[in-house]
């Protein structure tokens, strides 16, 4: 990894190359279902940055090296968390389906120094005191419930009866929720509509009925504290106030949920249609361990990030970025960099992947351990119940959720021998 990104890309088009300026639309089927494809023709034709259209045709650029959005995580200076800097707001409608990721909130993910520092600290610090024996027996209690619910079918679609409902039942037990029940069942449908909404669906109003569900949990938190996340933050010697503490939690609750349903998602995808996995899978924790750190290289939960505005005007891989400009962070397209990586990813055993991303504002520690516990215990779980589950379709049958942001199946439908309680 180079401190400094290249100045230009081998392969890339010179400056002043009319492809410079000409925005790729990232939308479409063929994109959605075989995204490195995209990322293969972008690096070819644009370098390791390239011009993009959001929503609405909004510019933007994709950042596809791994040494570039290595750089600009790695440098707040140029490259900073506060959306309010993007020179584009003007041309964004209210209604914008991308508003729950880029409009300004007063939380973790977009204050920047000191103020980062300090919000960062406190959520580290109640997630380090949570007891990972304590979180990963949790999960199994979960997994086995659910698991009860359909053992007895000999079949399932694990995407809906598994991967989402057992990532999103822990998480909100951490945080002193229920782990079941009609609100949390709520909240959870809320934040996948505001984070992934689909034709029709009203994300910015999601959006509105999380923060007032997690407004409720934090006043009662405040009144009655127990030995959760929430309650930790809020007794923090930081002395962050509710409404900091409201937008932590929605934070916190929002990067452990989905993102880990789908690692979980795609990592069971993995091992029912590779063959390196077939003899080993059933009881064998190496393997699960090896399949989980393998999706995060090729099939990462987070495919691009939502982003990062320049502070002034600067170069990037070539480019010339503009103050104001929006940098979306390409983690899917940089983990499998062949500039870096030119017989491939690395591979499982190797954790240099940036699917936590990097620097400052990286996952905060040690969330990405307990999301380890989590995505684990829930495979390892489900493999110790139905050794001999099969992928129900053909694996070229399976559907991607149709997101650029998320990495995740539709749906996983399997079958096995039903297990009679």
């Amino acid at each position: 990894m180079t401190d400094s990104a290249p100045p230009h890309a081998e392969g890339g088009p010179p400056a002043g190359c009319p492809a410079r300026a000409t925005g790729v639309r990232l939308s479409g089927l063929a994109y959605q279902q075989t995204p490195s494809e995209l990322y293969r023709s972008l690096r070819r034709d644009h370098g390791p940055v390239a011009p993009v259209l959001l929503d609405n045709d909004i510019p933007a650029w994709l950042v596809l090296g791994y040494n570039e959005v290595s750089y600009v995580t790695g440098h707040d200076e140029l490259f900073a968390r506060d959306s309010r800097r993007w020179n584009q707001w003007d041309a964004i409608p209210a209604d914008w389906p991308l508003l729950p990721f880029v409009g300004y909130q007063p939380s973790v993910l977009f204050v920047e120094g000191d103020e980062h520092r300090l919000r960062a600290g406190v959520v580290s610090r109640a997630l380090d005191a949570v007891d990972q024996m304590e979180l990963a027996s949790a999960c199994q209690e979960i997994g086995d419930l659910l698991i009860a619910a359909f053992a007895g079918s000999g079949q399932a679609e694990l995407m809906a009866s598994y991967a989402h409902p057992l990532p999103m039942r822990a998480v909100v037990r951490l945080c002193g929720m229920p782990a079941s029940g009609v609100d949390t069942e709520e909240l959870v449908r809320d934040l996948r509509l505001s984070l992934d909404a689909h034709e029709g669906e009203d994300p910015v109003a999601a959006y509105g009925r999380v923060q007032a569900r997690i407004e409720r949990l934090v006043k009662e938190k405040r009144a009655a504290p127990g030995d959760d996340v929430t309650s930790r933050m809020l007794l923090d010697p930081a002395g962050l106030d509710d409404e900091a503490v409201v937008q932590d939690v929605i934070t916190v609750i929002a990067a452990a949920q989905q993102p880990t349903a789908n690692w979980i998602g795609n990592t069971l995808r993995l091992l029912l249609t590779d063959d390196r996995f077939a003899t080993t899978v059933a009881g064998g924790k190496l393997s699960v361990g090896q399949a989980l750190n393998e999706v995060l290289w090729l099939d990462t939960p987070t495919q691009n990030f939502i982003g990062r505005w320049a502070v002034r005007d600067t170069q990037l891989g070539g480019r010339q970025i503009k103050a104001g400009d929006c940098v979306v962070l390409s983690f899917a397209a940089a983990n499998t960099d062949p500039q870096v990586w030119p017989e491939g990813p690395a591979g499982a055993e190797n954790s240099a992947h940036l699917s936590f991303s990097n620097g400052e504002h990286r996952c905060p520690f040690p969330a990405p351990q307990l999301a380890d516990v989590i995505a684990r215990t829930a495979v390892e779980t489900l493999m110790e119940h139905l050794p001999d589950v099969v992928l129900g379709v053909e694996p070229h049958e399976l559907r991607w959720r149709p997101s650029v942001w998320m990495r995740g199946l539709a749906d996983l439908p399997v079958g096995f021998t039903p297990v009679l309680h």
